[in-house]
């Protein structure tokens, strides 16, 4: 029953990549992948929330099968280091050296950021009456 809750979440999160990474890059053109830095740093902090709201000392008690609906599914689907990289190889590939070396900190900087921000906002938000 997991793969199915994975395989839904997925395919939830893959539709939701799309139309929000189609949008920001419709909303800001240009050569840089802006749409898949935030589908990547939105997801970590979703990521990074779920991940300490659904802890056993967290707000909601969810059952394991939740936790990888919402984080290998959901997030797993959305996020996008696949056409992260292939899109900072195609910077590369262009010359475009330094929006690939933008990119690769962006992305790594961002998400980590955001994933941790996620999951301290869910900590205290866990402690709360």
């Amino acid at each position: 029953m997991a793969y199915f809750w994975i395989a839904i979440g997925g395919a939830l999160g893959s539709m939701a990549r799309y139309g929000c990474g189609g949008w920001v890059a419709r909303l800001m053109g240009g050569v840089f992948p802006y749409g898949t830095l935030v589908v990547n740093t939105s997801g970590a902090l979703v990521m990074g929330f779920f991940a300490a709201i659904s802890l056993q000392e967290g707000r909601f008690l969810v059952p394991p099968s939740a936790r990888l609906f919402v984080m290998t599914g959901v997030c797993g689907g959305y996020t996008t280091f696949s056409t992260f990289s292939l899109e900072t190889l195609n910077l590369m590939r262009d010359g475009e050296w330094s929006r690939a070396l933008g990119n690769i900190v962006g992305s790594v900087v961002l998400s980590l950021f955001a994933v941790w921000l996620g999951y301290v906002a869910a900590l205290k938000w866990n402690t709360r009456g």
